[in-house]
Formats: C-alpha cells, structure tokens, sequence
C-alpha cells in the first residue's frame, strides 16, 4: 500500500473553508441524449490544506474543476448545486453569479492551473506580458510596474534570469518551466482557492517533486485552500490532507488521507490502493480493478460501482447508497463499509 506522509491535517481540519461545494451536479448533452458527468458532488476546501479529488480518467474530476471556474464547453451545464466561496468582499456562489462577477473573483479569489501549460499559455505574447496582464486589469497598473510584478513572480517560483527572460515566448522553455509560469499567474493575485488539475501531467519524475514542492511552498505562505486534480495515489499520498474518491461522477468515499488509505471503506478505494504494486513478486500476476467504469449513458440503478464489487448484492441493485459516517471525519458511500477490510 502507497505510504501516507506526515501532515498537519489536525491543524487544516478545523480551519475556515474557502469552498464549500454543495450537490454540485453537471450534464452533458450528446447525440444519443444527456449525460450526468457529475452527480450531487460535495466537498468542503479550507485554507492552508489540500484537498485531492481522486479518481480514473473520466470519473469527473476536471468536469467538477471546470464546472467551479466557469469554463464548462456549451455542451455542458450546471443542473444544480452550490459552490460558496469565501473571499475578501464576503461570500460568493460561484455556480450563480454573472459574468462581471465571475471575472472579478477570476485570480483574486480563485484560480487554476492546468495540465498542459503550453495551450493555457498564449503563444502570440511573451510570458512578461501574460504574467503582468492580471496586475494591470485588477489593479490598474502601469505596464511597467506590472512588469516589474512580472519578474518578482518569475524569481518566486524559480524562473532563472526573470529579467532577461520576461520577453520570451512559452515554446521557449521547458515543460517544468511552463507549469512554474502557469503556477505563477495563478497566485499572481492571492486567490483564497487554487484548483490544480493534474499538475505534473507529462513532467519527470524530478521535476514533478519540484513542482509540487512549489504548490506546497506557496500554499503555505498565502494560506490558500489547495484542491489537487489526480489519479496518482502517491501523489495523494504524499500532499494532501484530505481526499474525496470520485467514481461514476460521485463521490464514494472522503476522510484524511491517512485515514482513508490506512482504512479504505469503499471497495473502489480498497482496490484502487491494492492496485499498486508495492509488494509486488515476480512471475504473479498484478493485482487490478475487473472490469471498466460503467457508461454514463446507462449508469445502472443502485450502486454505480455494483458491477465491479465483490460484495454487491441485491440492495446494491435497487438502492444507491449515500456517504455516511464510517468514523471520524470519514464518510463512505458503500452498503458494506465494515466488510471492505475483507475485499
């Protein structure tokens, strides 16, 4: 099993949430009908803690991220729910306020960083000249000491010669330094939330640690609330102190990560941890997940995860479960939560 590092997550638990998302449900319209990609999600972000949201491609992680942000393709629509953000000027709902509002909130209050940092970043204007367009719409700056913003932002998260480097384009650097770019334009302002969606997406293994080192670094001095975007158990592991496993569009199970790894009570979180090949013997066969995530066109009544589950019976057929307690501060959305220790 992934080992849980040390976190303050006693102290981060009890803090202010910056977000408080509530049944937060998204659909899709297709060809052949419409989709529910996100189902009645909820979650709480508070400050200075991270939050991972966890799950396998197309569980409805980046749907939920882009549905916060305002980003959702026309295709897609917010049905229902609440977002609540707490920021400077008082309490905002995310999913309901226009579009002037939303552009206010935009990097002051909450901001996101994507996986592929060479199409977030225009290629048309130089890194200086995106970096210093927050300072110059939100707080009026001249181009020059919005430029000069510019090159503080490029030393704090590790950019060499920022000076010099202010009028280069994003092919000009590497994919580390483009993400360190993206990473910056999004604290620019000190947002009270940060979304960061599959952040070391496509990086090597060192330079995952260094950009991850960085998110850390800043959530700390800004006291942000971080909610990380993944499907990688060591990374959750490794950063978060809290974690919420999404599959089907739902939230299955939420808790500390140390808790939550240490003591799985949901069969899809139980498997996703026994997938990893930690005590793994050669010649034996790997252990996985049977099966595949159901199509969202059909999400069968009960369970979504009913036919992947070892310990599905009738009542998984009929009734769809919902999270409830299974110990401090630890919910599942399972029928059995005591007989997963056996799965």
């Amino acid at each position: 099993m992934t080992a849980v590092a040390e976190h303050s997550s006693a102290d981060v638990v009890d803090a202010d949430p910056a977000l408080q998302v509530e049944g937060l449900t998204v659909d899709i319209r297709t060809i052949s009908g419409t989709v529910r990609a996100v189902n009645e999600v909820t979650f709480e972000a508070r400050r200075g803690e991270t939050l991972a949201l966890l799950g396998e491609s197309g569980c409805g992680k980046s749907m939920t991220a882009t549905a916060l942000v305002g980003l959702l393709e026309p295709v897609a629509e917010v049905t229902a729910g609440s977002a609540k953000l707490t920021g400077r000027d008082g309490v905002a709902d995310l999913l309901s306020v226009d579009r002037k509002a939303r552009r206010r909130l935009a990097g002051t209050e909450l901001a996101i960083v994507f996986q592929d940092a060479l199409t977030a970043l225009n290629p048309l204007y130089t890194v200086g000249t995106q970096l210093a367009e927050p300072f110059q719409i939100h707080h009026g700056m001249k181009s020059k000491d919005a430029k000069a913003k510019a090159v503080e932002l490029m030393a704090r998260v590790g950019i060499p010669q920022p000076e010099t480097r202010l009028n280069s384009y994003p092919h000009q650097f590497s994919g580390g330094m483009r993400q360190r770019l993206l990473i910056a334009m999004a604290v620019a302002l000190n947002p009270r939330v940060l979304i960061a969606d599959e952040p070391t997406t496509a990086l090597d293994v060192t330079v995952q640690a260094q950009i991850m080192e960085l998110l850390r670094s800043l959530r700390s001095e800004y006291d942000m609330a971080v909610v990380l975007i993944t499907h990688d158990l060591a990374l959750v592991a490794e950063e978060a102190d809290r974690v919420a496993v999404m599959y089907a569009g739902n939230i299955v199970e939420t808790g500390l990560v140390s808790e939550v790894f240490a003591n799985p009570r949901h069969p899809y979180t139980k498997g996703l941890l026994d997938s990893v090949p930690v005590n793994a013997v050669r010649g034996e066969e790997l252990k996985s997940i049977g099966g595949a995530p159901p199509d969202l066109h059909s999400i069968p009544q009960g369970c979504a995860y009913q036919a992947r589950c070892p310990l599905a019976q009738d009542v998984c057929r009929t009734t769809r479960p919902t999270l409830n307690p299974v110990g401090s501060r630890h919910q599942s959305a399972c029928h059995f939560p005591q007989e997963v220790v056996n799965v």
